[in-house]
């Protein structure tokens, strides 16, 4: 079957959160079979930047929501959205 890319629209708690610290929590808490590949900030509105990142997926898992559910619980993350999911 192959990997799987799944990209990601972390929505920080308010505009003074680190995003830095943000992004290695993010790595901190991925599931096993699962590895950062990207990631960029993206200015939303106001000062108040969003992170979006790209996981890849290891062969034989199936949906993302391990994945939402282990992010959303990084401190400082207010809300996990996947925008894409696809194959490699």
């Amino acid at each position: 079957m192959g990997e799987v890319a799944a990209k990601l629209k972390l929505m920080p708690e308010g505009a003074d959160v680190d995003m830095e610290k943000l992004k290695a929590g993010v790595k901190a808490v991925l599931p096993e079979g699962a590895r950062l590949h990207s990631s960029a900030e993206v200015p939303i509105a106001f000062g108040l930047k969003a992170l979006m990142v790209a996981v890849i997926l290891a062969e034989g898992v199936t949906g993302t929501e391990g994945l939402e559910a282990a992010i959303a619980g990084v401190e400082g993350v207010q809300s996990v959205e996947v925008e894409e999911v696809g194959l490699l």
